[in-house]
């Protein structure tokens, strides 16, 4: 961010879940990251209110960047408390965001939307514990080899490729140590492309970009842990199929009603279907590796115009939508303020 136009706060949330402002001579970003230890985000004195009207002085904010990744973060529920306190934010709204998580309900809206996918089965714990074999026999109708992932997990946390049924079996229960559901998906052989959506009402795609894992599959490791993987941008790919690439990126935005950003990855097969749809990601990754805003760079749009549109469309989007009334908790006997505005 542009340090003349911008003041940025960074939040630093912990591994169990506690929220931490650091005092303000600490509030510096080394290279994207907070290189401090834990203890320098302990705020001293009266904790901070970001809702107004809430008790507590306020944390003046302008617009919040949700750099978070998996559960909690780019699921819906920090959209929703946002939401609640009535706070701009860069990035989908609840449902978006939620549909952008779950991979089951984003391939069926996908698939209700028309658009080309693979194909996939949804195992919950419930039903392997109940009847693995049944659930077995469901994940095997779709043929091997094949891929078993968390639902809703993002980065390939968890993904195997299962080559065989011993293997699926412990595909299956590496995914289900992660999530109380799985999703197991056709294998696809076809290049690994990815489009970068930007926009509210009216979203536009980039140019495609293509993934050269260096390993099997392009999991952690070679997503985040080595340097096996390569990108290129644009992908060399002919005018009419870029084109197409485009277009379905941007239907899948608008199929999971998704604003502000997303990333869409697809699988293309040069001589078979074409492009396939994969998934969306609604916090696509920011790091200078990460392809969302190589993908805009190339478009034209440099790293530091594509933070100022983000938080343009944050504003416009929050512009948009109706004031939050006050909610109150009934049972106490005070009102209590959570988020908008209070009537007392």
């Amino acid at each position: 961010f542009d340090p003349d136009r911008y003041q940025v706060v960074p939040v630093g949330i912990t591994r169990d879940g506690r929220w931490l402002l650091p005092e303000p001579s600490r509030r510096v970003l080394v290279g994207g990251r907070l290189e401090i230890p834990e203890t320098a985000f302990e705020a001293a004195g009266e904790p901070v209110a970001l809702a107004r009207g809430a008790a507590g002085p306020g944390l003046e904010v302008d617009v919040v960047f949700p750099v978070l990744h998996g559960p909690y973060g780019e699921d819906g529920t920090v959209q929703g408390l946002l939401d609640m306190a009535g706070i701009p934010y860069v990035g989908s709204g609840v449902l978006g965001s939620a549909l952008g998580m779950d991979k089951e309900k984003m391939k069926r809206m996908f698939r209700d939307h028309g658009l080309p996918i693979g194909d996939f089965v949804a195992i919950r714990a419930h039903e392997w514990e109940e009847d693995a074999g049944r659930a077995l026999g469901a994940a095997l109708s779709l043929g091997l080899p094949s891929f078993a992932k968390p639902a809703n997990l993002g980065s390939s946390v968890g993904v195997s490729k299962c080559e065989d049924e011993a293997s699926l079996v412990a595909g299956l229960e590496e995914a289900l140590r992660h999530d109380r559901k799985v999703l197991v998906e056709e294998a696809m052989a076809g290049r690994e492309i990815e489009v970068g959506v930007l926009g509210n009402d009216h979203p536009e795609a980039s140019l495609p970009g293509e993934v050269f894992p260096g390993r099997e599959f392009y999991d952690y490791a070679a997503k985040y842990l080595d340097d096996t993987s390569r990108t290129e941008i644009p992908a060399e790919l002919p005018p009419a199929a870029a084109r197409e690439l485009q277009e379905l990126a941007v239907a899948a935005f608008r199929a999971v009603d998704a604003s502000g950003m997303a990333r869409v990855d697809f699988f293309y097969e040069e001589a078979g279907r074409g492009p396939v749809v994969n998934e969306i990601n609604t916090i696509p990754g920011f790091t200078v590796i990460s392809m969302f805003p190589k993908l805009w760079e190339a478009s034209g749009l440099p790293y530091p115009r594509l933070l100022d549109r983000l938080v343009e469309l944050a504003l416009e989007r929050h512009r948009q939508r109706p004031r939050p009334e006050a909610v109150r908790v009934p049972w106490l006997e005070d009102q209590t303020v959570i988020g908008g505005r209070s009537d007392r």
